[in-house]
């Protein structure tokens, strides 16, 4: 009888587990298929969406982390949105997450432009039609505002408003006035956070010698 019970139970473990990972599936699927259906224009747009599912909703990381998986994704070449949905699934379920992220991603926008592509060509110049466009571009501004200000008040944490400020002021003037690629500034702020810790502890060992 013992062994009858602990046989169910390690049945049931099976079963809870088994419905806990469709569950995280599932859940997957729905987070990149609104970020991805919703994400006007593609790009940028779609961080913020991304972020209050993966963050806000589901809690599947910090703001921190967050931060850093964005600021890596836009150092590396390819859409950011797919780049950050394949990472978020493998992160939570390997391969086959990975994949379902993707294809909530990805899939559902292919399917309704193939549907609307028609629609809109055949009213794109219709008022109405420019207007729907130019009325979205407003709140995608928002969106990024407000993302843009979570990142900076985390980054103030660890590097003080000073120092944030200074980043954030250089950065522009590097981007708008040179014409410097973002992916360069962020391997550059990279490798300089990973050289400084290396200086400072050769530095230590030498005043200690």
């Amino acid at each position: 009888m013992a062994q009858e019970g602990m046989g169910g139970s390690s049945e049931k473990g099976q079963v809870s587990g088994k419905s806990s990972s469709l569950i995280i599936y599932r859940d997957i699927f729905i987070a990149f298929f609104r970020s991805g259906i919703l994400s006007f224009g593609g790009g940028p747009s779609g961080i913020p969406l991304i972020e209050a599912e993966v963050v806000k909703k589901y809690k599947w990381m910090t703001i921190e982390e967050f931060g850093d998986m964005v600021a890596i994704a836009n150092a590396l070449p390819g859409p950011i949105n797919t780049k950050l949905a394949g990472y978020v699934g493998w992160r939570l379920k390997g391969l086959v997450g990975l994949l379902i992220a993707l294809i909530a991603c990805v899939l559902p926008t292919v399917i309704m432009m193939v549907i609307l592509l028609g629609f809109l060509a055949a009213f794109q110049k219709q008022r109405w039609v420019q207007g729907m466009t130019q009325a979205v571009l407003p709140v995608v501004g928002v969106m990024m505002a407000q993302l843009t200000w979570s990142f900076m008040s985390n980054s103030k944490k660890g590097l003080g408003w000073t120092t944030s400020l200074i980043l954030v002021a250089v950065s522009f003037l590097l981007m708008e006035w040179l014409n410097i690629h973002p992916a360069i500034l962020i391997a550059a702020t990279l490798i300089y956070v990973l050289v400084k810790p290396a200086r400072q502890r050769s530095a230590s060992e030498g005043v200690r010698k």
